[in-house]
């Protein structure tokens, strides 16, 4: 029998506005309201609320047949609680059937795992803790920014007690093997890991609506007839993708929503099982190591970090940015503290990336700006600002307790 796990990627950026030096020392207020507001409707209309409810409608019709998962940053949740409640009351309502997993991540969608370990923790910790304010749910799976992964990465989340970690099954990184087995940190073999199958992720992903697609129409039949068709002992198909490919990457008019309407029913009629990841470990015993000695990623075609850092506009600003990690720590003002979450979002160093090749229209969705450099100059104008705020605040008052 073949099991389906199917994952979402949730989430949305704090947007910057266009800052000008000019702005440096006068003006701390970083975001295009404007934008954000506009671009969370836009998604709520188009993709969030019709998805949910779609799901929610499947979960009625098939219950516990039907299984799905989620990471949610506390980015797009600020912003659902923000600009559009009532999709994270849909949300809420989901996850209230209890066929819904949330993962654990980063609370701002963050690199932080890459350069410093105890901002990585924390931020995890505050993501849980707004998961569990607002889904009343511990999550027990965790899923890193852009599923970045190495044996390190998967050592520190085992290290904060979870037991599965989800990330991509990167060709270099596999060899030979397939994706479609669990697997083992090698570091330390307690924590499980569910790769992507990222071929059929992204059949529905990326390839639904291109008709110059040799397998275009995909239906359901045809899809389903591929993962039964996958080797015996390969159990677990691991369907990972933004939720945005439903009706904003793919529009309604593709077809999108009423493949996902029909694809369950066909594939439990054809012996699929659909479970979250949680379940997938509990279910199926790991089959040997993951090996990734350097991190690696589910975007561009080299599954690695360089849609975020490698060239000199993303390292100088990454940089800069987390040398003021020990200062910030030490501050208790909240407009710092939140200014500096924000400004750790990967979007903005995704922005400065400067290959323009084979992932060039992936990197042009929802880009602000026209160029690399536009993005690199109007991010260090406004972290020029932060370091100025940073270096004049005050910081925490230590309590010194007397000795009796």
């Amino acid at each position: 029998m073949k099991i389906i796990n199917f994952y979402f990627q949730v989430h949305q950026p704090y947007r910057l506005r266009r800052y000008r030096f000019f702005d440096i020392g006068s003006n701390h207020h970083y975001y295009d309201d404007f934008a954000n507001r506009s671009i969370m409707r836009k998604v709520a209309e188009k993709c969030y609320l019709p998805t949910n409810q779609v799901f929610l409608d499947l979960i009625n019709a098939f219950g516990s047949q039907f299984k799905i998962s989620y990471s949610l940053s506390g980015t797009v949740i600020d912003q659902f609680q923000e600009y559009a409640p009532e999709v994270l009351e849909s949300f809420q309502r989901l996850v209230d059937t209890g066929n819904v997993e949330i993962l654990s991540e980063t609370y701002s969608h963050s690199l932080s795992s890459l350069t410093n370990e105890d901002e990585f923790k924390r931020q995890v910790k505050l993501h849980d803790k707004k998961v569990k304010d607002l889904f009343g749910i511990k999550p027990k799976t965790f899923r890193n920014t852009e599923l970045i992964y190495s044996n390190e990465i998967g050592q520190m989340v085992a290290d904060m007690g979870f037991e599965s970690q989800l990330t991509e099954g990167a060709k270099h990184a596999l060899g030979w093997k397939s994706p479609n087995f669990v697997y083992q940190n090698v570091l330390n073999p307690k924590m499980k890991l569910l790769l992507k199958n990222f071929q059929l992720s992204d059949d529905i992903a990326f390839r639904f609506s291109n008709r110059a697609w040799k397998e275009w129409p995909l239906t359901v039949e045809k899809f389903v007839n591929w993962v039964n068709n996958l080797p015996e002992k390969e159990e677990v198909v691991n369907l990972f993708m933004d939720y945005e490919t439903f009706g904003e990457h793919q529009w309604a008019e593709t077809g999108i929503f009423e493949f996902l309407k029909a694809l369950p029913e066909y594939a439990l009629r054809n012996g699929i099982k659909f479970l979250t990841p949680n379940e997938v470990v509990k279910t199926i015993d790991p089959v040997g190591g993951y090996d990734v000695s350097y991190p690696i990623s589910w975007a561009d075609e080299e599954r690695d970090l360089t849609a975020w850092l490698g060239n000199d506009l993303q390292d100088d600003a990454f940089k800069k940015l987390y040398d003021l990690s020990q200062k910030v720590k030490q501050i208790a003002d909240p407009d710092i503290q939140r200014d500096w979450l924000y400004l750790q979002t990967s979007d903005h160093f995704y922005y400065m990336c400067t290959k323009w090749f084979s992932d060039g229209d992936v990197h042009k969705y929802f880009n602000p700006y026209d160029t690399p450099y536009q993005a690199y100059i109007n991010y260090m104008n406004i972290l020029s600002d932060f370091i100025e705020r940073v270096n004049q605040a005050k910081p925490k008052v230590r309590k010194v307790t007397k000795k009796k």
